[in-house]
């Protein structure tokens, strides 16, 4: 046996012959169902990450057993390349969770598994390091020893810091406590209540307890603004708070840093977007997952997963509380809470003395808007700059304007590569581009109608850019800045624009989703709402609860430091239920009401779902691939014992049909029965592989989805 100089620490083998082998079973990251058995000498053992050949390839596989034999013939098994002694092994606890996901996902381990690692840690010879005189030290190890440089807080400034608990948030901290093992807690908050204050303390029971800590956030933009928070309020004996940050913002290196960190325990709190759910934490104690109800927590392609989900059964397995916050928690969320399931802490008030904001719809039908604002929106912003104070314009379209038209012949931009409109763009020097926000797709905007030659194109409609722009010329003294996804592309500069805003060098801040929630801006007095209409008639299901939430949050960051707040909503049609529950602050009114209309119609959370995307160069290809995947239960009822516990639509096209000259069709599965669904899902899927083999398709099953 002898040990590499290359850039992991490992263990290789050069004569395998001459002492006893042991056979690993390892899971890979190829689009092949089940595991793949080797022959490797010890020491390995479960958890080990390993290089292996395949094909032609070497991979880097994950131990996930030690098999008294294999399956194949002896003969056929071929040899393990090293085994990297970099870190430790990945941990029992990790591996039953990695397995769980693929599981309930329907995905083989490996693709459930090796992409939840850092990219360092999964591709061979990422880093290259070198021996010290102590043995083979790799750069990755190197990395992972320095100790962050966290700010120091004095125990005195600790507890300056610290406001006094309110009888709400003290009973959901005692509540918390109490817990002796798992538990799920629902912390249910108004906006502005002081659940960062719970999440605080209960933090700081389970640190000085020796267990660590996951704080799980939906957006890499809130996590500067909540880090300085938990650095100086975890703060111990004046010692900085052993605090890690991950997210995919992060260099690869950085993210491995906080990772390893994580794994090796020197990070005691682990503060990340959806990928941390998987961070290997050996003294896991709690989990707090701030706005548990956001969409940002369902990961979108690969591994379709619900990190919130995840977190939920980490906990339970880990025999460890997980606190789910929201001011309108999803209404699965709030489902389990009202049958028992998690316990619930309401927080009724604002933490300050501040009062909810006022909400006051503006009924646009008979108005002659001026760019989409009416005279009492433009007369309040003017009121609030006087007084200086700041406002919030919220629109939740980026770019200047959704479509370019030709009034001549009715022309319209077109993204040629998708069924979706080109918007219109002004970048610097004005210089107007047509952008498709679906396939990237980037053209100049025509001097002429390409059908009819007409010179008179204009913009129709108005994005956040053309807001900006209209606000600049109605107070041209008032210092405007806009964040949305184009005004944030640069990295860091999110950040800076939220801290000109916190510094109050902002008067009107126009911004879509990215400062709907978890801000505090403290002479923020009203907030404006553009558009909102558009939801309320989506075909999917859920985007009443998706509006009510988003405008419940946007509206929250309103008068939370001082009395008065207010928010103004425009709409064609003010008698609306989620309008009407928004101007009483009533979540409730609002869960109830959604909860009796899904349950009337068996829509989730009383019924589970599953999705069958299909893609492929012609629709019909697509909907035909779905249309076979739905005759195979029936071809072969035998295989489906739950079948008659299932239904399955008929396919029908997404409502974007093309992206990027690819057709796409779907086939929604339903049932009343999760076990049942997840019974069918597990044949089905092994079916649906084989009937993909040398199609023209590509298709991804996604469960439990948030959009149809």
């Amino acid at each position: 046996m002898s040990v590499s100089s290359s850039s992991e620490s490992v263990v290789s083998y050069p004569d395998k012959k001459a002492g006893a082998t042991v056979w690993v079973r390892v899971a890979l990251d190829v689009p092949l169902q089940g595991l793949f058995d080797y022959r490797c000498l010890p020491p390995v053992n479960q958890g080990d990450r390993v290089i292996v050949p395949f094909g032609r390839r070497k991979l880097i596989g994950v131990v996930v057993d030690l098999p008294a034999f294999p399956e194949l013939d002896e003969t056929l098994v071929r040899d393990v390349d090293q085994v990297l002694g970099d870190l430790p092994a990945l941990p029992a606890d990790w591996l039953r969770l990695a397995a769980f996901a693929a599981s309930y996902y329907q995905r083989p381990l490996g693709e459930a598994m090796l992409p939840t690692l850092p990219v360092p840690l999964r591709r061979v010879g990422a880093y290259q390091g070198k021996r010290s005189a102590g043995g083979p030290v790799s750069r990755l190890d190197r990395r992972a020893g320095k100790t962050p440089a966290f700010s120091k807080a004095s125990a005195q400034e600790v507890a300056a810091q610290a406001p006094v608990l309110n009888t709400a948030q003290q009973t959901a901290v005692d509540g918390i406590a109490q817990l002796a093992g798992h538990g799920v807690v629902l912390l249910h908050g108004v906006t502005g209540s002081g659940k960062t204050e719970v999440y605080l303390h209960a933090a700081q029971a389970t640190l000085a307890r020796g267990k660590q800590v996951l704080f799980m956030v939906p957006e890499i933009n809130l996590t500067p603004q909540l880090e300085a928070v938990l650095q100086s309020r975890l703060a111990a004996g004046g010692e900085p708070c052993a605090l890690a940050v991950m997210h995919s913002g992060l260099a690869d290196g950085e993210r491995l840093a906080a990772w390893v960190a994580a794994h090796r325990g020197r990070a005691r709190v682990l503060l990340g977007t959806r990928m941390s759910v998987f961070a290997p934490m050996p003294e896991l104690g709690l989990i707090i997952v701030d706005e548990e109800h956001d969409t940002s927590y369902k990961q979108q392609e690969g591994l379709r997963y619900s990190a919130r989900d995840l977190a939920i059964w980490r906990a339970r397995d880990l025999g460890v509380p997980v606190v789910l916050g929201s001011a309108t928690p999803s209404l699965e969320t709030w489902r389990h809470a009202e049958s028992g399931h998690y316990q619930r802490y309401t927080l009724p008030d604002r933490a300050r003395a501040a009062q909810m904001p006022r909400v006051r719809l503006v009924d646009t039908r008979r108005l002659d808007l001026d760019q989409g604002f009416s005279p009492q929106l433009t007369e309040a912003i003017g009121k609030r700059i006087q007084a200086g104070e700041q406002a919030l314009v919220f629109l939740n379209r980026r770019g200047y304007a959704p479509v370019v038209n030709c009034a001549s012949c009715g022309w319209v931009s077109q993204c040629p590569r998708c069924t979706a409109y080109a918007v219109l763009h002004r970048g610097p020097g004005r210089r107007n581009t047509l952008q498709c926000h679906h396939c990237g797709y980037q053209a100049r905007v025509p001097t002429a109608c390409p059908d009819c030659g007409d010179q008179d194109l204009k913009p129709m409609g108005r994005g956040t850019q053309r807001v900006e722009e209209y606000l600049a010329e109605c107070f041209p003294e008032a210092r405007i800045a806009r964040i949305d996804a184009d005004s944030t592309r640069l990295k860091g500069s999110a950040q800076a624009l939220f801290s000109k805003v916190h510094a109050g060098e902002v008067d009107i801040l126009v911004g879509t989703q990215m400062v709907a929630k978890g801000h505090d801006f403290a002479r923020l007095g009203l907030v404006g709402v553009l558009n909102a209409d558009a939801m309320l008639f989506a075909q999917d299901f859920r985007a009443p609860e998706r509006l009510f939430a988003q405008l419940m949050q946007v509206a929250g960051r309103a008068g939370r430091h001082a009395a008065g707040g207010e928010v103004i909503i425009q709409t064609d049609y003010p008698d609306q239920a989620v309008y009407q529950a928004l101007l009483r602050h009533d979540y409730v009114g609002f869960a109830k009401y959604g909860l009796a209309e899904r349950k009337a119609v068996g829509l989730p959370p009383f019924a589970y779902q599953a999705l069958l995307t299909a893609e492929a160069p012609a629709l019909a290809d697509a909907l035909a691939f779905l249309a076979q995947a739905r005759a195979l239960p029936e071809q072969a009822s035998s295989s489906y014992p739950t079948v008659s516990a299932i239904t399955l639509y008929d396919p029908v096209p997404l409502r974007i049909v093309r992206v990027a000259h690819v057709e796409r069709a779907q086939l929604l599965v339903e049932s009343s029965s999760r076990p049942a669904l997840q019974s069918f899902l597990s044949i089905w899927s092994l079916a649906l592989h084989t009937l993909a083999r040398g199609a023209r398709i590509r298709y991804h099953l996604e469960i439990d989805p948030l959009e149809i």
